[in-house]
Parts: C-alpha cells; sequence; structure tokens
C-alpha cells in the first residue's frame, strides 16, 4: 500500500511538472537560418501539438503552418512553428504571426557572420511526433553566452507558492472552526456509548454474579 501511494504521489508530480514545463514560456539562444511555410495534417491526437486559434475551425484537417529554422551554439537545429493561439490555451494572447515571421526573416544570418536571438517559446520539440514548439517572440542578443533571467517564471512559482500557503492556511482554519469540533463531538460521543456499555456489562456482570451466588446457596441444602 505504502509504495502504491508513492507511485501515484510520483506520477501527480510527473503530471504537473509536465504541464508546467509544456506551458510556461522558455528562452533558446539561436541563429535563424531559414523561415518556411508548411501544410501540415490535423487529422490525428496529434493535433493537441497544434495551436487552436479562435479564428480557425476546431474541424479542419490540414493548415498552413509557418516555420523558423535555427541553429543553437553547439550546432544543433532547433525548429520553431510560429502560430498564433488567439483567446485559447495556453493563454499567450499571440495575434502577431505575419510580425514574428517577417523579424525571423530579417533575423537571418550565416555561421561566418552569425547573428544571435533569444527566442521565447513554449511546448516541446518531439521529432516522432512532429512536435515542435511555438515560437512568442524574438529579441537579438549580443551573443550566444548571453544569460536569460527567466522573471516570469520566478514570479510566477512565487506567485503560486503564496496561493497554496494561503489555502493551506484557510483549509487549517477551517478544518480549526469546523471539523474538529464536530470530530471531537463524534469522540465524545463514541466515548459516552463505549462508557454506558461498560457500564451495562458491568451490571450484567453483577445480575450473573449474583444469580451464580444464588445457585450456589442451593447446592449445600440437603434433600427432603
Amino acid at each position: 500500500m505504502k509504495y502504491a501511494k508513492w507511485t501515484v504521489l510520483t506520477l501527480i508530480a510527473l503530471i504537473v511538472f509536465g504541464f508546467f514545463h509544456y506551458t510556461l514560456p522558455q528562452h533558446d539562444i539561436v541563429r535563424v537560418v531559414n523561415t518556411y511555410q508548411e501544410r501540415q495534417d490535423l487529422n490525428d491526437w496529434t493535433r493537441i501539438f497544434w495551436a487552436k486559434p479562435d479564428d480557425q475551425s476546431t474541424g479542419l484537417i490540414n493548415r498552413d503552418v509557418q516555420f523558423i529554422q535555427t541553429v543553437k551554439a553547439n550546432n544543433k537545429p532547433m525548429v520553431y512553428r510560429n502560430e498564433d493561439t488567439g483567446w485559447s490555451w495556453p493563454p499567450y494572447f499571440k495575434f502577431d504571426t505575419a510580425n514574428l515571421q517577417t523579424e525571423a526573416e530579417d533575423a537571418k544570418s550565416t555561421a561566418a557572420a552569425p547573428e544571435w536571438v533569444s527566442v521565447t517559446h513554449y511546448g516541446w520539440r518531439i521529432e516522432y511526433f512532429s512536435a515542435f514548439p511555438n515560437a512568442i517572440s524574438i529579441k537579438r542578443v549580443e551573443g550566444p553566452d548571453v544569460t536569460i533571467i527567466p522573471w516570469f517564471n520566478i514570479f510566477f512559482f512565487v506567485f503560486l507558492g503564496f496561493v497554496l500557503l494561503m489555502l493551506r492556511r484557510m483549509w487549517l482554519q477551517f478544518r480549526e472552526r469546523s471539523i474538529d469540533p464536530v470530530l471531537a463531538d463524534v469522540e465524545e460521543a463514541w466515548d459516552s456509548v463505549d462508557q454506558r456499555a461498560d457500564e451495562a456489562a458491568e451490571r450484567a456482570r453483577g445480575v450473573w454474579g449474583r444469580f451464580r451466588a444464588w445457585l450456589g446457596t442451593w447446592k449445600g441444602k440437603p434433600r427432603r
């Protein structure tokens, strides 16, 4: 039972971690090498890795998607999709796909004369499922070694911790004021029932003892 409990808690922790890792913004320092547009099929379960803009029907089985090809400082390629999120989840409220594609086109550079940019994105790159992170913004940086501090994520987790702390405090107060008194009354009532049961049992033993004593008085009497 102990192992089952920890297994369930571990699965819950992994799901929560995966949700935040996919949804919260991340920053990559890359060099843009190309931009292009390609039609993508959206007729299977991998549709969950694509955006669902409010101005497009969820019944579409394919649509044109813009992509941004980049290379990291370690020469590993990274491809981003460039899609509007609209008012849907995650709440980035991105409506400037065309502008971002233009910025990416303007930031293209070669290995001989690299220009580095910070791409803010969410999502995962999973080659097996043809899943791409969605680029949110592009910002030029001085070089590949620049450090980007994830201020939004820091503030988010601080705020989340504060909310969880307040909820825990509210729960403890609610439990102290509402649940604990009820449990105390129930425990007191149960103790009272136990006490009455013990008293009844004691009285029964007393009656039985007196009855046995009365029977014992007949053993020594002679028969007539």
